[in-house]
């Protein structure tokens, strides 16, 4: 099969918005809580749809009130948190779009996205972000800001506050922001979000009200609509300035679901055993570093040999499944496991949760079998900031372990003769902002995206990633090779952070690996080592390669010879944002990681 489509859900009427989303919960669940904001370490205060819309209304108003425009953009700059999404809905209530900028943006990647955006004002979470954008629009003569509001209180900036800025349109008429509000329909521009970019200048994505709206409404009439409704609750953890938390956060309003927010990660845990979700959006690092941290932990309590069999127990359950007949020993055996250790897995992940998405990466087949195993199902989809997050997606109804799933309603896939994906549909943006060239080069004649992505669709039209485009390696010999499986292979283990395969015009496949700094300690004193080991200490030491060697002689038995990895080098630092090596939303800078370990590198082909 080479495309695929899903017959749409019927259409919402041509005039409507995003903000007739949340209008629509405040007049059939007025009192419906939307959102509980963290207080304190483990309590939540609960927000009802009426709180929330009247809030962002008077946000509105003094957006109007400093002369914002209709259509003008609005830069939002904070960490994932309740007053993103306010301020977010408060910009489209003024009529406004949304120019999301990262939190960890440098002054010159917040000048670019200012300037080539055209942003008039701008929202930020505290004093440091307000920095940066002062030195963004003064240090390349920028004009200047119709206003800068400051989201936290404790700021030290007085009069810049969310509280000022509401108290600023007091004489504004509800009528006035009712007609900014309704002007918006389905084709008209939300938000620009620019790529976080791997490569070049950040591209920005025009996204529509149709594009989030239809997308939500195609979602919810879809069985994913059993897992995000009222009586359903999540955490957001990820940054809401990628596409994929914030086409979530505007699900949940759709679907009147409980939505709860957390940017600090090491307080994950804490946060999901108070607020205990029922359903969760991550990317695959996080199921890898769950499964690490309670293989590590039953290790060190000398129940590894326990833990093993049960993940053998609940991939093999989860497997059964497929084949829709469960062997009555397999059940006992899960229910033993489910008492043993099952249920402290999921007590560590509040206890309630019964679904998970994953999107931005691939997740291990296996991870996936043994998450659904315990008894949290792990439903993979497929998107990127063109196609407004999700084109493909397994739902409750639609599952297949190992593809990405098939297109949600309004959406289509088809596979070019050299194995891209495109797609076409509801899911996909306007277009690029101000780049004709870029628009040319990623729509073909008929209208279909290009993805860039490489994969292939079964007999049942379900979606398979096999790699990225750009980011094949072709080797001295002349052999094609993908290295997202073998990446994400090796990156499943306890003790690896992240993983790059090199041989790009070389004479065979190489990788550099780097290891977890957190589950380190803890996979050394299991394996009877100093637990104290630094990091760099770690890289060079015998038995950590000999482990490392051993998971890349599994990999290579995944692929043809040609194709296997014949050595590594185990860095001494893991790649990161700060250090350029990944982009917000955790994808390899391959170009900057090449760069900066091109002598770590070269001695693998010199010998060194």
């Amino acid at each position: 099969m080479q495309q695929i489509s899903t017959p749409p859900a019927p259409a919402l009427p041509a005039e409507s918005n995003i903000t007739d989303l949340l209008e629509r919960q405040v007049r059939e669940r007025s009192h419906g809580i939307l959102f509980s904001v963290p207080v304190g370490e483990t309590a939540w205060r609960d927000v009802t749809a009426k709180e929330f819309r009247d809030r962002a209304v008077e946000l509105a108003k003094g957006l109007i009130a400093s002369g914002i425009g209709q259509g003008d953009r609005v830069g939002l700059m904070a960490a994932t948190r309740y007053e993103w999404t306010l301020v977010d809905f408060a910009i489209w209530y003024a009529g406004a779009v949304t120019v999301p900028i990262y939190e960890t943006s440098s002054a010159s990647q917040a000048a670019w996205i200012v300037e080539d955006a055209a942003i008039k004002a701008v929202v930020v979470e505290n004093a440091d972000r307000r920095k940066t954008v002062t030195d963004a629009v003064h240090r390349e003569s920028l004009p200047e800001l119709k206003g800068l509001w400051v989201i936290d209180p404790d700021s030290g900036l007085p009069g810049t506050g969310l509280d000022e800025l509401a108290a600023a349109g007091r004489d504004v008429a509800d009528e006035d922001v009712e007609a900014r509000r309704s002007h918006a329909g389905l084709e008209d521009p939300a938000t620009i979000i620019y790529t976080s970019g791997t490569t070049g200048k950040p591209k920005g994505c025009l996204l529509t009200h149709g594009n989030f709206a239809e997308l939500c409404h195609q979602a919810l009439e879809s069985s994913l609509g059993d897992i995000v409704n009222e009586r359903e609750s999540t955490v957001l953890f990820i940054p809401l300035a990628h596409v994929f938390a914030r086409f979530v956060s505007v699900l949940t309003i759709a679907a009147g679901a409980r939505c709860g927010h957390t940017s600090d990660l090491t307080k994950l845990t804490t946060a999901l055993q108070s607020f205990k979700p029922s359903f969760l959006l991550a990317v695959p690092r996080v199921f890898e570093k769950v499964y690490n941290a309670a293989l590590l932990k039953a290790q060190d309590g000398g129940k590894g040999e326990i833990f093993e069999k049960g993940a053998q127990v609940a991939i093999a359950y989860s497997k059964a499944l497929d084949t829709g007949k469960v062997p009555l020993a397999l059940k006992a055996k899960r229910a033993l496991f489910s008492r043993l250790l099952y249920g402290k897995i999921r007590a560590a992940m509040g206890g309630e949760l019964q679904y998970a998405v994953s999107g931005g990466g691939p997740l291990s087949t296996e991870l996936a079998h043994f998450f659904r195993g315990i008894g949290l199902t792990v439903l993979e989809g497929y998107g990127l900031t063109e196609t407004t997050a999700p084109i493909t997606v397994n739902t409750p109804d639609d599952l297949k372990i190992g593809t990405v799933g098939l297109p949600l309603g309004g959406n289509a896939v088809k596979i070019a003769e050299d194995g891209e994906i495109l797609a076409k549909g509801v899911c996909v943006m306007a277009g690029y902002h101000q780049r004709d060239d870029a628009n040319a080069e990623a729509f073909d004649d008929e209208g279909w995206f290009r993805t860039g992505d490489l994969g292939s669709l079964d007999e049942d039209g379900f979606l398979k990633i096999t790699g990225r485009k750009k980011e094949l390696l072709v080797t001295a010999g002349g052999k094609n090779v993908a290295p997202a499986q073998m990446e994400d292979l090796i990156r499943s283990d306890a003790v690896v952070s992240q993983v790059m395969v090199v041989g790009d015009g070389k004479p065979f496949v190489a990788a550099v690996v780097t290891l977890d700094a957190d589950t380190l300690p803890g996979w050394l004193s299991a394996h009877g080592l100093d637990s104290g080991m630094s990091v760099p200490e770690a890289a060079k030491n015998e038995k950590v390669r000999a482990h490392i060697a051993e998971i890349v002689e599994r990999t290579n038995q995944t692929v043809s010879r040609a194709e296997s990895i014949r050595e590594f080098r185990i860095l001494d630092r893991d790649f990161t944002l700060e250090d350029g090596h990944m982009t917000p939303s955790l994808k390899m800078r391959r170009a900057a990681i090449m760069k900066d370990f091109q002598a770590e590198i070269d001695s693998i082909y010199n010998g060194g």
